[in-house]
């Protein structure tokens, strides 16, 4: 388990992630740090995409802190069953999934190749605080 200290402070209403029975939830978390966005701005097509790596991490970073938090003793994450990616782009920006890959990427890192599952990248116009980034989970957990 981490560091509660770690674990994603809401900027609202609303808990990092939940719990019910073996799968966890959690909230939109976006690159942030001790409360602080970290990078902000509209993805856009001119931009290489390992400029937004470190975001992208960060975010999906974020979110396996939060499940991880609900772990109990002899548990772990069996599989992420569901990555969702927003993106706050450009109306012209296309490689939504290129850029979801850096969250696959963080996934495989902490947890192994097997833990990844399904998948979506999502264009959107805006997101909180403008945020380049902003993720959400489902797991399923094993003991």
């Amino acid at each position: 388990m981490n560091n509660p200290s770690q674990i994603p402070i809401p900027q609202g209403r609303y808990k990092p992630a939940v719990r019910h029975a073996d799968l966890i939830y959690t909230s939109g978390m976006t690159p942030r740090v001790d409360g602080r966005l970290q990078f902000t701005g509209k993805v856009r097509v001119d931009d290489p995409l390992e400029k937004h790596q470190p975001a992208v991490a960060l975010a999906a970073s974020n979110a396996l802190i939060a499940i991880e938090s609900l772990l109990q003793d002899g548990e772990r994450v069996g599989m992420i069953l569901q990555l969702n990616v927003f993106i706050n782009a450009c109306e012209d920006f296309k490689a939504h999934a290129d850029l979801a890959n850096f969250a696959s990427d963080e996934i495989a890192k902490r947890l192994g190749e097997s833990c990844i599952g399904s998948r979506a990248a999502i264009g959107v116009a805006t997101l909180p605080g403008n945020a380049p980034i902003e993720i959400t989970m489902v797991a399923a957990v094993e003991s």
